[in-house]
């Protein structure tokens, strides 16, 4: 599903503008952002699921093309990890 076809979908379903709907999830896109970089670095949504802050640590690795040996540098990254409402209903 594209997010063009979600903004529809949530249009039709809240029987809102798709205008509205599209500003409704960029709000919550960026409120998620927002509470990713915060302390404790999770936003959890009971039923859904729970976004994460993860730090991943500085590593060696190849380079497919060459086979050269690589540093790859930290990094931060974002998990989800799903709830058990939309496991069940998956």
């Amino acid at each position: 599903m594209t997010k063009a076809q979600l903004v529809e979908k949530m249009a039709k379903d809240a029987g809102i503008s798709k205008t509205a709907a599209n500003k409704a999830l960029g709000s919550f896109v960026g409120s998620v952002t927002k509470g990713l970089k915060k302390k404790p670095n999770k936003v959890t949504l009971v039923g859904f699921g729970t976004f994460s802050k993860v730090r991943r640590k500085a590593r060696k690795g190849r380079n497919p093309r060459t086979g050269e040996a690589i540093k790859i540098k930290a990094s931060n990254t974002v998990t989800f990890k799903a709830g058990k409402a939309l496991k069940s209903s998956v």
